[in-house]
């Protein structure tokens, strides 16, 4: 088992995402303080390369919201830089995966989804 930590997107969750709070407040709501900081910049520096990106909107827009990694794999790489990326956007806590034979599937958990959403939401004026 790995021991690399995952991102904490999200506070307490709900079920399927439903009334999950984002791990920062809104860019616009306020000013992020250190921690804050340090969780999106995580996030962000996941998704700074556009092979990572790439294959986060490969799974993130896949039928049926998962994709093996057979399916996604050809971004302009070899197979085992297709690994250590989508490694690293495991690491972030922006993916997760799961065996089945000898193939993997990757999923954007939605919960992710919206707690990045949130996160680049601009808040409401008053």
């Amino acid at each position: 088992m790995s021991n690399t930590k995952a991102l904490p997107l999200l506070e307490s969750g709900g079920r399927d995402g439903q009334g999950a709070a984002p791990c920062c407040p809104p860019l616009t709501e306020r000013p992020m303080n250190a921690e804050e900081a340090e969780t999106a910049a995580r996030m962000f520096k996941a998704l700074g390369d556009p092979v990572r990106l790439r294959l986060f909107s490969a799974v993130a827009s896949h039928a049926g919201g998962e994709a093996c990694v057979c399916d996604i794999s050809d971004v302009g790489v070899s197979q085992p830089t297709v690994s250590h990326h989508l490694k690293k956007l495991k690491e972030a806590g922006l993916l997760t995966s799961e065996r089945r034979g000898t193939w993997v599937y990757y999923r954007v958990e939605p919960s992710v989804l919206a707690a990045m959403g949130r996160l680049l939401t601009a808040s409401p004026a008053v």
